[in-house]
C-alpha cells in the first residue's frame, strides 16, 4: 500500500497466480469507506516505460501543431469520439478549453460489427483515424499509440480475471464474466490527454477540479499510465519532463466513505479504476471511482503542460448493463450530458 493508501499488486503476480490477489482486489474495489477504487500494478516490463514516454511526448507534440493541422484529425460525425477533441466537451457547466484529446481504439481499428449497429454508436463503432505521413513531427504516432494501448489493455484484460472472483459476488447477473466482457469487446477506447498549461496564475485556494472537473469513468475498467509533466522552454527546443510541479498537482480520488485522496501514480506502474458500467452491472454493489485533476500553483505553471494516457474498458454497446439500459443506451445517455449537440444518430 501506498502512502496515500493505494493497493498495488506486482505485474508477475498477477500473471502467474491472479486468483491469489483476491485481497488486494476488495481492498481496493470493495465498499468498505477507505477504497479508493483504484489499484496499482508494479514490475511491469521494461519496454513499458519508453512506450509511455515515446507517446507522452508525442501528445505535447501534436497539441502543440498549429490549428488547422489538429481539426484535420477531427470527426464531428462522432461527437469527436475519434481522432482530436479540444473544446466540445462540456464539464463543469462550459466547454471544456482546458485539455485536449486524441481518441482511438488501439485494439481494433475498423469494427467487426452490422453495419445497422456502426451507424446507430458511431461513438464506438467509427474507424481510427491516425495523422498523415505527411505530419513529418508526430512521425510514428499511429504505431506508439497501438503499442502503448495494446499492453494497457493486456494488462486490463489480466486485472479483470483476477477481479473476476470478487466481482462474480456482487454481479445481478452471474452469467457475466467480466474478463469476457472486456476481452470480447470492439468498443475499447483509448484517450491520449494534453492538459494545455493555465493561462493565468493559480491560486492556492483555488478549486480542486481546476484541470479536469469531476467524473465518473463510463467504463467498466480504466487504465491509467502515470503523467508526465513538461516544461516548455524555447520554442525551438524539445521541451524537458519535469517532476510534478506542485505538491497540490495531480490526480484527485474520493474514497468510498467520500474522503478526498491525492494519488500519485508511479511512472513505472499502471493504474486501473473502475467505472460507471461496473457499477450497473452489479447494482451499486461494486461503485464507480470520483476523480478529477488539480493544477496546483507551482513555479512557472503558465509553461507546464501534463500529459497522460487513459483506456476504457468497457463492453459492446448490446451488452445489457442494468434491467433498463444496454450500454449503448447508458453511453448515449452520458454522452448528451457532456456534448452541446450529439451527433445525430
Amino acid at each position: 500500500m501506498t502512502s496515500s493508501g493505494v493497493i498495488t499488486i506486482s505485474y508477475p503476480t498477477l500473471v502467474s497466480s491472479p486468483l491469489s490477489l483476491e485481497r488486494e482486489i476488495e481492498q481496493a474495489f470493495g465498499s468498505h469507506p477507505q477504497a479508493l477504487g483504484i489499484i496499482l500494478v508494479k514490475d511491469l516490463p521494461a519496454a513499458y516505460n519508453s512506450q509511455r514516454e515515446n507517446l507522452l511526448r508525442l501528445a505535447h507534440t501534436f497539441a502543440n501543431l498549429d490549428e488547422g493541422i489538429r481539426e484535420k484529425y477531427t470527426d464531428p460525425r462522432t461527437s469527436y469520439s475519434f481522432g482530436w477533441s479540444h473544446g466540445k466537451e462540456i464539464m463543469n457547466g462550459k466547454p471544456d478549453t482546458l485539455k485536449g484529446s486524441y481518441y482511438a481504439n488501439p485494439v481494433v481499428d475498423t469494427p467487426d460489427v452490422a453495419s445497422q449497429l456502426k451507424e446507430e454508436y458511431r461513438e464506438y463503432y467509427g474507424n481510427n483515424i491516425w495523422p498523415s505521413a505527411d505530419e513529418p513531427s508526430i512521425g510514428g504516432f499511429e504505431a506508439a499509440f497501438k503499442d502503448l494501448g495494446r499492453f494497457v489493455f493486456k494488462v486490463g484484460c489480466e486485472i479483470a480475471a483476477a477481479c473476476q472472483p470478487f466481482v462474480a459476488k456482487n454481479l445481478s447477473d452471474k452469467s457475466i464474466s467480466l474478463p469476457q466482457l472486456i476481452s470480447t469487446s470492439q468498443t475499447t477506447k483509448a484517450r491520449l490527454l494534453h492538459y494545455f498549461p493555465p493561462t493565468s496564475d493559480v491560486r492556492d485556494d483555488g478549486p480542486v477540479d481546476s484541470w479536469c472537473g469531476f467524473h465518473l469513468d463510463h467504463s467498466l475498467l480504466t487504465g491509467l499510465c502515470s503523467a508526465m509533466f513538461l516544461k516548455q522552454g524555447n520554442v525551438s527546443n524539445a521541451p524537458i519532463a519535469i517532476s510534478s510541479p506542485s505538491p497540490e498537482s495531480g490526480l484527485y480520488i474520493k474514497t468510498r466513505g467520500g474522503e478526498l485522496t491525492k494519488v500519485s501514480i508511479p511512472p513505472d506502474c499502471l493504474a486501473f479504476q473502475t467505472g460507471e458500467a461496473l457499477e450497473l452491472v452489479t447494482d451499486g454493489r461494486l461503485r464507480a471511482t470520483p476523480h478529477c485533476v488539480r493544477v496546483g500553483s507551482g513555479k512557472d505553471m503558465q509553461s507546464i503542460s501534463r500529459e497522460t494516457f487513459a483506456l476504457f474498458m468497457q463492453p459492446n454497446t448490446d451488452q445489457r448493463i442494468s434491467s433498463t439500459e444496454t450500454f449503448g443506451q447508458f453511453s448515449k445517455r452520458i454522452l448528451a450530458e457532456h456534448y452541446d449537440k450529439p451527433s445525430a444518430m
